[in-house]
């Protein structure tokens, strides 16, 4: 009888060099002059409130541990408290868990 696979929580099994090369990635864009433009706006994307650039971070719209890539399209500024909330959500599940809420981070 074969083994059954075990599932995989995500859509993508990455291999760990894959991982490490998007993080050395986002690494290389936070020092872009693009990215410094980001943060210097000072608005979380996800809940919009006005933010000091050095406490903004870097988040993965489409984490890179489910297929997403550190790419323009794929990285927004995003406050602790949304970053941390949003874990490695994708944009529908993330929509999905503020509706749960009805109500906004403040």
């Amino acid at each position: 009888m074969p083994k059954k696979r075990k599932l995989q929580p995500y859509a993508f099994d990455l291999a760990d060099s894959e991982i490490r090369r998007e993080r050395q990635i986002a690494r290389d864009l936070r020092e872009s002059q693009w990215w410094k433009r980001r943060l210097a706006k000072g608005v979380c994307h996800y809940c919009g409130r006005s933010t000091p650039p050095k406490e903004l971070t870097m988040d993965h719209i489409v984490p890179v541990s489910r297929g997403g890539k550190s790419t323009k399209g794929n990285v927004v500024p995003a406050c602790k408290d949304c970053n941390t909330a949003k874990k490695q959500l994708l944009p529908m599940e993330w929509q999905q868990y503020l509706k749960r809420f009805d109500q906004p981070l403040d």
